[in-house]
């Protein structure tokens, strides 16, 4: 079995660089591997909120019944881990950014935002990637709802950047002027992060 599940990786590896679907470096995986700074946090609905600041004409702030409740979409897409494997084709289904975009009003000065999750964690992106029509704020995976591991209950989804920018446990964004690092932007990795250019570290 193992042998054939192997066989299988390696034709549908092959594909997908033949494709050019498969970035440089990276190698097919039919898993889902877990990676994440810090511990699975408990979700509380009754305490959950997902809040907007910074350069918006309109803070906003949404319950967990409120975002719950936005007009949902679904998105097909690879995705790929600055560790090296790739997945493809993942079904992700949650609210667009563009929902988002309608309750707000940003600055014209705005050009980038921090992704703010639990634990303090947090990622810069440019606004014109989250802009995006494959990005959203993922609440299922694959037709069911997102493990707890992967971002339960809702994880953003940037699936055009290495995975590390489509952030586990989102809890809100902050709108800015300029772009600044997130946590693993800090400590080393690129701050844009193309898998198709390996950008994966810092020069």
């Amino acid at each position: 079995m193992v042998f054939g599940q192997d066989t299988e990786r390696k034709r549908q590896e092959r594909a997908m660089r033949e494709a050019g679907r498969l970035p440089p470096g990276q190698s097919l995986t039919l898993k889902w591997p877990v990676l994440h700074q810090g511990t699975v946090p408990r979700f509380d609905p009754s305490a959950w909120d997902f809040r907007v600041t910074g350069l918006v004409e309109r803070p906003l702030r949404l319950t967990w019944d409120e975002f719950s409740q936005l007009p949902m979409t679904a998105v097909t897409a690879d995705m790929h881990c600055v560790t090296r494997w790739s997945r493809f084709d993942v079904r992700w289904e949650g609210v667009a950014f563009s929902e988002v975009m309608k309750l707000i009003s940003p600055e014209p000065a705005a050009k980038f935002v921090m992704v703010l999750a639990e634990q303090g964690y947090t990622s810069n992106v440019p606004l014109a990637d989250l802009l995006r029509p494959t990005t959203l704020f993922a609440l299922k995976h694959n037709g069911e709802p997102l493990p707890a591991e992967h971002g339960y209950p809702v994880r953003l989804v940037v699936p055009h950047l290495y995975a590390w920018k489509s952030v586990k446990w989102v809890r809100g964004l902050e709108f800015m002027a300029q772009d600044a690092p997130g946590f693993w932007e800090q400590n080393g990795y690129n701050r844009y992060g193309d898998p198709f250019k390996e950008e994966r570290y810092s020069a």
